[in-house]
């Protein structure tokens, strides 16, 4: 497996926005804007059953994240790998992910009948720029 570097790893810790693809069953890509996680296990996205992302990863568990700095697009982690479905924690999860990127402890858009999904990520390919 490979690992994020250090600079990798802080570069992720930031409230930025990534993109992470998955395969529809035609092969095709579906890309969607996610919140992004990253601890000593790696990155990580949440999401909940019903969506396409884990009806997608259920099928095929490769997956592609970018996270660009907003403040300079010439700083940036992709990831290539696959995505485990962990259903322990995950609401737990969405609320981390809320903290990072709101400053609310709660997720807001939490509906009452959706189960939560966190997506963990097993890095095949990892590249960067721009975090010298």
């Amino acid at each position: 497996m490979t690992q994020l570097s250090n600079a990798e790893r802080a570069f992720l810790e930031n409230p930025f926005v990534g993109v992470v693809t998955t395969v529809h069953p035609d092969g095709s890509p579906q890309s969607t804007v996610v919140w992004v996680d990253v601890d000593d296990e790696g990155p990580s996205i949440n999401t909940a059953y019903g969506r396409v992302k884990p009806r997608n990863l259920a099928r095929d568990p490769r997956l592609s994240l970018v996270v660009v700095d907003p403040g300079d697009p010439y700083r940036w982690v992709k990831v290539s790998g696959t995505g485990t479905l962990v259903d322990e924690g995950a609401d737990e999860h969405i609320d981390r992910l809320s903290k990072k990127y709101t400053g609310q402890d709660v997720y807001a858009n939490r509906t009452p009948d959706e189960q939560r999904v966190t997506v963990r990520i097993t890095p095949r390919r990892i590249l960067s720029r721009g975090l010298d």
